[in-house]
Order: structure tokens, then C-alpha cells, then sequence
């Protein structure tokens, strides 16, 4: 048990960091979509997801398809940081 409390309070190192940093982009464009789906699911108790329900799924879902798209690519850019 000693062990795996050690590996739970290491610090993640530089390139840890780095590769959060340069996936960031696309973590936020995921966390993106799960917030439409939840907003999704909440709206089957108030009679079902609206037009602008299914639109906000559908953009952020676009943004993760960009987001991989360019992280492939090695173009990656933040739309959630200021230039």
C-alpha cells in the first residue's frame, strides 16, 4: 500500500506537463461534448433536447473532429487562450 500512495503524490514531470499542454486544445473541445450529452440527457425530463440542444452537440462534436484533426497534424492552436 506504501508503494501505490507514493506513485499517487508524485509530481508529474515537465514533459507530463508538455503533452497535457499540447493536448489541451482537444481535451477542451471532449469535455465540450460530454457537457452537450449531459445537457442532452437532462432535457428528456423537460419533454426532449431542443434544436439548439442538438446544434450545440453537433458544433462541439465538429470541434473535436478539428481538434484531433490538427493535433495529428502537429497544427494544434488553443481557441480557449487568448493570442
Amino acid at each position: 500500500m506504501r508503494n501505490r500512495l507514493a506513485l499517487v503524490t508524485a509530481e508529474p514531470t515537465a514533459a507530463d506537463l508538455a503533452a497535457i499542454d499540447t493536448e489541451w486544445p482537444l481535451i477542451a473541445a471532449e469535455l465540450d461534448v460530454l457537457d452537450a450529452e449531459i445537457t442532452m440527457l437532462y432535457a428528456e425530463d423537460k419533454g426532449g433536447p431542443t434544436d439548439l440542444d442538438w446544434r450545440r452537440l453537433r458544433r462541439a462534436e465538429a470541434r473535436v473532429t478539428r481538434a484531433a484533426a490538427e493535433l495529428a497534424a502537429g497544427t494544434l492552436a488553443d481557441p480557449y487562450r487568448a493570442a
